[in-house]
């Protein structure tokens, strides 16, 4: 059988503080096949974010591995690109400079200064701020600025595209732009992603699976979702389809009804 494109196998994560542990993540295994959209959702503090970085080679897992192609992850490279909810721009950059910056590290000697120049601009045009390029972070709304974060992630050519809430800090009519984007782009590009969420109806509308974590500590993976709705997805038809409704009451069953949030006293 072959190997999957993306696994994370028996991964433990835990932290300690002085005398103190807390064990956040325990036996997480998931197996991701190239071109899927998964997401991972869960009550806040339950581990996703940790997830999301012990594949991004952020964070060391403290037993487990992450194989992307067979190779072990365990530091940062150009074969995941991650968007984080707070855009990370450099705000003294242009955004044509911020996403150069990048593009410079990964293609540096293959690619001609004026093949680089064309591929920062192809990347900007295709989240639409291609127009924006010489505009400093602070000059553009947040919407756009996040748009810049995806264009300088999909320009590394990566092999997964990690999105930590990428849309979370965004008013709704912002994000449901924004979201089709990511759809068209996915689309297109046929690129791998892993997404953390905690928005219901965003995981419905994007993914093919929906990897439900239990509360933390020692989150695990409670359930997996798979999204059996064609592609492309248009929201406004979705929002009667029986399929979505289906879905979209797993999930919040999971959440709200057998995975219930108790917030801290």
């Amino acid at each position: 059988m072959a190997a999957s494109f993306l696994s994370i196998e028996g991964v433990n994560k835990t932290f300690s503080r002085g005398a103190q542990t807390t064990e956040v993540l325990k036996g997480i295994d998931l197996k991701i096949e190239k071109g899927e959209y998964i997401s991972i959702i869960g009550h806040s503090g339950c581990g996703k974010s940790t997830l999301l970085n012990i594949v991004a080679g952020l964070t060391k897992a403290s037993t487990g591995v992450v194989f992307l192609e067979g190779e072990v992850v365990d530091e940062p490279g150009p074969d995941r690109g991650v968007v984080f909810q707070n855009h990370s721009l450099l705000p003294w950059l242009t955004v044509y400079e911020n996403v150069q910056i990048a593009v410079d590290k990964v293609f540096s000697g293959k690619k001609s200064a004026s093949e680089r120049r064309d591929w920062i601009m192809q990347n900007l045009e295709l989240v639409h701020m291609g127009h924006a390029k010489d505009k400093r972070p602070s000059e553009i709304s947040g919407g756009m600025r996040q748009r810049v974060g995806i264009a300088r992630a999909l320009a590394m050519e990566p092999k997964v595209l990690l999105l930590d809430e990428p849309f979370g800090a965004l008013d709704a009519l912002t994000r449901a732009h924004l979201q089709d984007q990511v759809m068209a782009i996915q689309a297109s590009l046929g690129t791998t992603v892993m997404m953390i969420t905690h928005d219901v109806d965003e995981a419905v509308l994007l993914s093919d699976r929906i990897v439900m974590l239990t509360n933390g500590p020692s989150a695990r993976i409670g359930e997996v979702l798979t999204v059996p709705l064609a592609k492309p997805r248009r929201r406004l038809e979705l929002v009667a389809d029986p399929t979505y409704i289906k879905c979209r009451s797993a999930v919040l069953q999971f959440l709200y009804e057998r995975n219930r949030f108790v917030e801290a006293a």
